[in-house]
């Protein structure tokens, strides 16, 4: 315990600058969330595509963080109490935590700054479907709840979309280290793990536009845009999960430098490498050269 201890302050204090961000990105996002979006003009003549039913969300969006960031974490956890190797809980976390609020950020920011109608704007902007247009302009003169119109001009991109893909694509990349999904065996039964997360983001983009909250466009662009995230976030601590170290974070190539260079490692980190070795497809003598300088950590 007291080694765990040790490498969570030694971590924390190495990386404080990046959780102080995380807070500032976290409250940046906040703001952006209340500001009122740009009113692009809406005319009649655009009406015809703006009459979808105004429903409810078969997602909603406090189901966003519990499937972006909270199931993710849990699953980080269960990988920790297997290997108990802190670097990798602790990069795991930082890494989904920074995928998920800078997509965020983007597309709040895009939101705001397109002002796309939603599909359904029609009964947002007239509740009891009388139309009042301007009379010289043609446009919309909206007698609506001002909160729901807001909302109603925030269509492109889905952020129920660039979250789940941004959470559940760090994950999809994360499974597919730790059990060494591409390592070229053909093992199809791993494929079929590793794409679950990938699955249920795209179904809460699908429900988007069942929901009729968002043209396709939206969805599609908010995927790309999550999994980018995902990918370059995940690419800041981990290797690909081709590579055949792929199931270990940068850390912990540091900490062996560090043990080949004299530093006696603390019994967490023997722990970890001795777990790590007996990770399927690995066997003990990898690890041990890797250790001793035998094998290049670029192999």
């Amino acid at each position: 315990m007291r080694d765990y201890q040790s490498h969570g302050t030694t971590l924390a204090r190495k990386h404080l600058r990046d959780w102080l961000i995380l807070i500032f990105l976290i409250a940046m996002l906040s703001l952006l969330s209340t500001r009122p979006p740009f009113y692009r003009f809406v005319g009649k003549y655009m009406m015809n595509d703006l009459k979808y039913p105004h429903k409810p969300n078969t997602i909603p969006i406090w189901a966003i963080p519990v499937i972006s960031v909270l199931c993710p974490v849990v699953i980080f956890l269960g990988f920790f109490v297997c290997r108990r190797d802190v670097y990798d809980l602790h990069h795991s976390i930082l890494g989904l935590l920074f995928s998920v609020i800078i997509t965020g950020i983007i597309t709040d920011s895009i939101k705001n700054a397109v002002g796309r109608p939603r599909p359904d704007f029609f009964w947002r902007c007239f509740p009891d479907g009388k139309e009042v247009y301007d009379q010289v302009t043609g446009g919309v003169i909206c007698h609506g709840i001002t909160k729901v119109i807001n909302d109603g001009h925030k269509s492109f991109l889905s952020g129920h979309t660039s979250y789940a893909f941004a959470g559940l694509g760090f994950v999809w990349l994360y499974l597919s280290g730790k059990i060494k999904a591409f390592d070229k065996r053909g093992h199809v039964s791993k494929l079929c793990i590793v794409f679950l997360p990938l699955l249920v983001a795209s179904l809460v983009g699908i429900s988007r536009v069942s929901d009729y909250r968002h043209h396709w466009q939206d969805v599609f662009v908010g995927g790309i845009l999550g999994f980018i995230g995902a990918v370059f976030f995940y690419l800041q601590f981990f290797p690909l999960p081709n590579h055949s170290q792929g199931w270990r974070p940068y850390a912990d190539y540091e900490m062996l430098e560090n043990s080949r260079g004299g530093v006696i490692p603390t019994n967490a980190e023997r722990q970890c490498n001795a777990t790590s070795s007996s990770l399927p497809g690995e066997d003990s003598s990898t690890i041990d050269r890797l250790e001793s300088g035998r094998m290049s950590i670029s192999n």
